[in-house]
């Protein structure tokens, strides 16, 4: 996550690749983009395979390693094209990330707080919705698989049941590979409005189960609150809205923000998708 990696090691593998083709043959512009941006999806899977990375923080960053090391190939084959020193320009970039990643250790990460909201219109009661927001059990990964979160590897929820306890009503959420964490009820108005915020024990989520850099709660991603409006409309029909906060903490918020964005509102659709069609099921229990 560092941004000297991030940034400086696609650019090493584009110019590499571009330096390596030009001394057996004069390449064109468009191999030069083609060949860095390939030599760096080459270099994420091989990531993948000697398990320095995982599969989520591969697809993420992908594109952006791609579109980078396809620039650094085009800077390379202008450098061959019209330097005689394109030897030294691969020795200065390659000690670049070296320069750069003691500076950069001592500056503090940037935390953006953003919020996502979406809204849908159910075809039942308020009632009917809000008991199946507090007590949603058996969610199969059919429901809410489609969502892009759960696609590139983050697993499937399968129940959220709410209790009281002492210090209010708390929500138990259980999800695949043995993840699970808690939902603490901050503010309550039956059957009109819910929010709750997240709480995460040190065993929440398994070293197996996500990837390091996309754990919910750690150094670099956070989901903060939840909340949840129903309005009633004619018809016996709902409007449910959702509103959801998240922290990103990155060195390249400019791209992580806004894939964070996206991946929270499909996400925020998908639940409220979800709750839709529980609502507008017949009753089974």
């Amino acid at each position: 996550m560092a941004g000297a990696f991030i940034f400086l090691a696609p650019v090493l593998v584009g110019a590499v690749t571009v330096f390596v083709a030009e001394r057996s043959a004069r390449r064109t512009w468009n191999y030069y983009f083609v060949a860095g941006m390939l030599a760096n999806g080459l270099f994420v899977l091989g990531t993948l395979l000697i398990l320095i990375e995982g599969l989520i923080c591969a697809i993420l960053i992908v594109p952006l390693f791609a579109l980078v090391g396809g620039v650094a190939g085009l800077f390379m084959g202008a450098i061959c094209r019209l330097t005689n020193w394109p030897k030294q320009t691969l020795f200065g970039i390659a000690f670049l990330p070296l320069m750069v990643a003691p500076l950069e250790a001592n500056l503090p990460l940037r935390h953006d707080v953003v919020h996502v909201e979406r809204r849908i219109v159910i075809q039942a009661t308020p009632a009917r919705v809000w008991r199946e927001i507090l007590d949603t059990r058996d969610i199969r990964a059919d429901e809410v698989g489609d969502a892009w979160l759960h696609r590139i590897g983050v697993p499937v929820p399968q129940s959220g049941a709410t209790r009281a306890t002492p210090e209010g009503h708390v929500r138990r959420v259980t999800m695949g590979k043995d993840i699970h964490f808690e939902e603490v009820f901050e503010a309550v108005d039956e059957p009109r409005h819910v929010r709750w915020t997240y709480r995460f024990d040190p065993d929440s989520f398994p070293a197996y189960a996500l990837d390091e850099h996309v754990v919910v709660g750690g150094k670099y991603f956070d989901v903060k609150d939840t909340a949840y409006d129903l309005v009633p409309i004619e018809d016996s029909a709902t409007e449910l809205r959702v509103r959801m906060g998240y922290r990103v903490s990155t060195r390249f918020n400019w791209y992580a923000d806004p894939l964070a964005r996206f991946l929270m509102g499909d996400l925020a659709e998908a639940n409220l998708d979800f709750y839709r069609r529980r609502s507008e099921a017949p009753m089974s229990r």
